[in-house]
């Protein structure tokens, strides 16, 4: 049997997991004594970046065409503001509430979806002009900030699944069980569900050919328009879902709320090898991506002498540095043919 070469693409993903390794067992060792290396560290990191890591699948699938969405962060502002006044003002069903979110989602799909795919409108203008018309609608919902005390949504909110098995003593001598909650179930299962669509089914192989090269893919008898609105409506439908896991974590709705998340989202998938001109990437690289960046945050936060904002300069450098790997491996890979 032939073994299967390393390509310039499973590189990218193996740097991206080795890095990840590399950044968490460095907080490991250099601030042990804050409890980094504890089980409920890694356990935080997926905790709190549950939503994120919805967003970034979604952003991964329209990336793959060659595309982008930076209306992810205001459209999880809206959700949130709608299921907080909702259930605060409007004293609607929880449940009707996250029904009506995901119905925005596949609203904001389809609007943009088709403005991209059959008005064949720059995805940047017209994901811009979807950004701000999230924020405002969020601001006519509501200017203030309103926190969510709905006695369902709460306990759903502070559900713990517990690791009993895992328990460990802190530094202070009290007994912590290890936990995640319902949050990180739900981002789970749609990394593993995207996952499985991109690899075994014919949508996810036709997102990689649209992305590689339209024309061809026209030519294979793929519709190229309706694969890209199918992209864009697949993103707000997981951006809805990110923004009820959102809701969860931060129990409010807020004008501001996930400000700059688009860029997060954008980072993460990058980071995690799938290419801005589209036809390469996978959601596993963008989970990784998801959790450097939650690691780097981490680490600034357990140094305490660092501001917040060391964590958008260390992105910044890494994300730079993934875009000229990837136009690097891009060249050597004409260079072979």
């Amino acid at each position: 049997m032939k073994r299967k070469k390393i390509n310039s693409n499973t590189l990218l993903l193996a740097i991206t997991i080795v890095l990840f390794f590399v950044m968490y067992l460095a907080g490991c060792i250099i601030y042990s004594s804050k409890g980094f290396s504890n089980l409920q560290t890694f356990l935080n990191l997926l905790i709190n970046n549950a939503g994120l890591l919805c967003v970034a699948c979604g952003m991964t699938c329209v990336m793959l065409t060659g595309g982008i969405d930076i209306s992810v962060g205001s459209l999880i502002a809206l959700d949130c503001m709608v299921l907080a006044v909702g259930m605060e003002q409007w004293q609607a069903n929880p449940v009707a509430l996250c029904i009506l979110v995901l119905a925005i989602g596949v609203l904001f799909g389809l609007v943009q979806g088709f403005c991209v795919g059959y008005l064949q409108i720059q995805p940047f203008i017209v994901t811009m002009a979807g950004m701000f018309f999230g924020r405002g609608m969020t601001a006519v919902l509501c200017t203030d900030q309103v926190s969510i005390s709905n006695e369902w949504f709460k306990s759903l909110a502070q559900f713990k699944i517990v690791f009993p098995f895992a328990a460990y003593t802190n530094r202070k001598g009290a007994l912590q069980i290890p936990f995640i909650r319902i949050t990180v179930v739900i981002a789970l299962l749609v990394l593993i569900l995207i996952f499985l669509m991109l690899r075994y089914t014919k949508f996810g192989r036709s997102l990689y050919a649209v992305g590689g090269s339209e024309s061809s893919a026209g030519m294979m008898g793929l519709d190229v328009k309706r694969t890209k609105m199918k992209a864009y409506v697949l993103s707000s439908v997981l951006c809805s879902i990110g923004g009820i896991c959102y809701c969860l974590n931060t129990m409010s709705g807020n004008v501001q709320q996930a400000t700059g998340l688009e860029m997060d989202a954008i980072a993460s998938s990058v980071i995690g090898g799938t290419l801005l001109t589209g036809g390469v990437g996978n959601v596993v690289g963008s989970f990784f991506g998801v959790l450097i960046n939650g690691t780097i945050s981490t680490l600034v936060k357990a140094n305490g002498k660092l501001l917040s904002s060391w964590s958008n300069i260390a992105v910044a450098a890494l994300l730079c540095f993934f875009i000229v790997l990837q136009s690097v491996f891009a060249k050597l890979k004409e260079s072979k043919k």
